[in-house]
């Protein structure tokens, strides 16, 4: 069954979490809306009217006879038609107060006059807390606060359409809303905090199976991969790039292993020539062969060093190399070949230098190897050319070639041209691979009729 990338893509799944937070987030918005209209239709408590008596009952002013004579905040100093009376004067059908004294006498009292109170005397009002009536049909609820003041004590009743009460609990209900709001946000943080812990809890899952498995992973086991089918659509490349270093590593493993058992070929079959001549031989006639024998073991050997030392990136040394006088000294170290052989080296004409950065040991044995394999291929009397460049360095041989077929082979271990003159094992060009692929260049090789011609490129240049 095909598997629906989209599900399994950590974006969808915090987006799908986004979705289910908004979701609950309106449900929470439309239980709070209903709330509050639930409580503007709820009937209004006499404890807000209660409230408000105390609150007026600080605002009574005196004269110098110690007589209330208006309301104003005592924090202003307000002319009289600016003090907190004018809200009763202007709301006389709705809200009324009145200051009466110990026995009861109304000694100030709003524009709502008496008419405003029920009939019930003042005096027992003023015994009470709370209390209740009705002026016009309309419910009054009133409350009674007592102020002492040099002495004597004041009441101060204050009383308000439950009515209008009802439409002052609408009308501010933007601090309850603003309450409600820092509630909401409170809310949704915790709402959005548990949906994140629930999606990235089932969504690492995987991700904690993935490492454990390739904590797994060990040499004898490395041609197991992750699996893919269960990890985030985002987090899937990153695996399988993993498994794809996985590929090389094995690849490498297993190349290696294979050198080793070649190599260990290479190096079985002189050993045992060279045993078989010994004990056959009767005299010193064949003591040239052997030590050719020991020299062309000797020779491999020592190119399975340079081979090993290549492939080790941590043993390169960098620094500034001036290649013109390097393929120089690799030319001398191969004159006396060359010679025997009746080829001769072309060398760049200009003596500037080159500078190239690079481990020198081993650019010393790249262009050793190439100039050498250029040698063993080309016809007596011709030419070994060399041209160096701040780029690349070329070298051409003037002999057979290789068919274009066979271009990509020159480079792996043990590939032996055919019209090759010497008896190597074919590692000197896989060297130069080694080499050139530790400092990052490339190598590549092209027919150039007649001929070969092998390049070295850097890629920083």
């Amino acid at each position: 069954m095909k598997k629906n990338k989209w599900l399994s893509s950590l974006r969808a799944k915090v987006l799908l979490a986004y979705v289910v937070g908004v979701a609950l987030s309106i449900l929470l918005i439309v239980a709070t809306a209903a709330a509050v209209i639930d409580r503007r239709d709820a009937a209004p408590s006499s404890a807000t009217v209660a409230e408000l008596a105390e609150e007026l009952a600080g605002f009574i002013r005196f004269d110098e006879r110690g007589l209330p004579v208006s309301l104003v905040d005592s924090d202003d100093e307000l002319p009289s038609d600016q003090s907190q009376a004018w809200v009763f004067d202007s709301l006389k059908q709705e809200a009324a107060y009145r200051v009466l004294d110990a026995s009861g006498k109304v000694v100030l009292s709003s524009a709502a006059g008496d008419a405003f109170w029920a009939a019930s005397p003042a005096e027992a009002q003023a015994r009470r807390s709370r209390f209740e009536f009705e002026h016009r049909g309309v419910l009054m609820r009133g409350a009674t606060a007592s102020v002492v003041h040099k002495g004597q004590t004041w009441y101060l009743q204050c009383a308000v359409s439950a009515r209008f009460t009802q439409f002052m609990l609408g009308a501010f209900a933007l601090p309850v809303m603003g309450k409600g709001i820092l509630l909401f946000s409170l809310v949704l943080l915790v709402i959005f905090g548990a949906c994140a812990f629930v999606t990235l809890k089932y969504t690492l899952k995987p991700l904690q199976r993935i490492s454990d498995a390739a904590a797994e992973i060990s040499p004898r086991s490395l041609d197991a991969r992750l699996n893919t089918s269960t990890v985030p659509t985002e987090i899937a490349p990153l695996v399988e790039s993993f498994n794809r270093v996985l590929d090389r590593l094995e690849q490498g493993y297993r190349t290696q292993r294979e050198f080793l058992a070649t190599a260990a070929h290479e190096l079985k079959t002189p050993l045992a020539l060279i045993r078989a001549q010994i004990e056959l031989s009767t005299d010193n006639a064949g003591r040239a062969e052997l030590l050719q024998d020991v020299a062309h073991m000797s020779r491999q050997v020592q190119q399975l060093l340079h081979l090993a030392e290549a492939s080790e990136v941590q043993s390169r040394q960098l620094a500034r190399v001036d290649l013109t006088a390097l393929v120089e000294e690799a030319a001398t170290y191969l004159e006396r070949m060359a010679q025997a052989l009746g080829v001769r080296f072309e060398l760049p004409r200009t003596s500037a230098p080159v500078h190239w950065m690079a481990d020198r040991c081993a650019l010393f044995t790249l262009v050793k190897n190439l100039l050498e394999n250029a040698v063993q291929h080309t016809p007596p009397g011709t030419l070994v050319s060399v041209e160096v460049s701040p780029r690349s360095l070329s070298v051409r041989d003037w002999g057979p070639g290789v068919p274009q077929d066979q271009l990509q082979m020159i480079f792996a271990r043990f590939w032996r041209g055919a019209h090759r003159r010497d008896l190597g094992a074919g590692l000197g060009l896989a060297i130069c691979q080694e080499i050139a692929l530790a400092h990052g260049w490339t190598l590549a090789a092209s027919r150039a009729d007649p001929g070969l011609r092998i390049v070295l490129s850097r890629l920083d240049a």
